[in-house]
């Protein structure tokens, strides 16, 4: 199959941090804010999920959320995800279905965690789909400022430079 077929058939919507995506869960029940860290600025759903998908060119512009948001991989080719933690370590994970090239089916981005995703250079697209809890709300959601990061994480400038918009 090709990008566009899922992208079609998933009824996917560009992504204001780049690719395509559809949401495809948001739990009925919520958490209330009072039952929530501080850093949660009301109520949340308990879970939410998407599909996400990627092409060839296209990337995840760094970002990070206020939850954990873990990733799946469905189809395609391997899909990237680049994260620097707040320590400043840098971590690159492939997401795909070659586990005998160091691929993995899941991963977990952590909470606050700033992180990108673009396809491998020889793919042509990869979907994936995104779990997160407490639920996705665009307040928790923020675009890394590349003058910032830069500033922040010197040693990264290479990868922040090409995926920051």
């Amino acid at each position: 199959m090709e990008a566009n077929f899922y992208i079609t058939h998933l009824n996917l919507q560009p992504h204001p941090e780049g690719g395509y995506f559809k949401e495809t869960y948001r739990a009925a029940e919520s958490f209330p804010a009072d039952g929530l860290p501080n850093r949660f600025n009301g109520d949340r759903s308990f879970s939410t999920a998407i599909y996400y998908l990627l092409q060839q060119g296209d990337f995840s512009a760094f970002h990070r959320i206020k939850s954990d948001e873990c990733w799946h991989f469905y189809a395609g080719e391997t899909l990237l995800i680049h994260m620097i933690e707040k320590t400043g370590k840098y971590l690159c994970v492939k997401l795909g279905a070659n586990l005998d090239r160091g691929e993995t089916f899941q991963f977990v981005v952590p909470a606050a965690a700033w992180f990108a995703s673009e396809p491998s250079p020889n793919a042509a697209f990869a979907l994936a789909g995104c779990t997160v809890a407490p639920g996705f709300d665009f307040n928790d959601f923020e675009m890394a400022n590349k003058q910032t990061l830069l500033s922040d994480f010197p040693q990264h400038t290479h990868i922040i430079s090409r995926l920051c918009r």
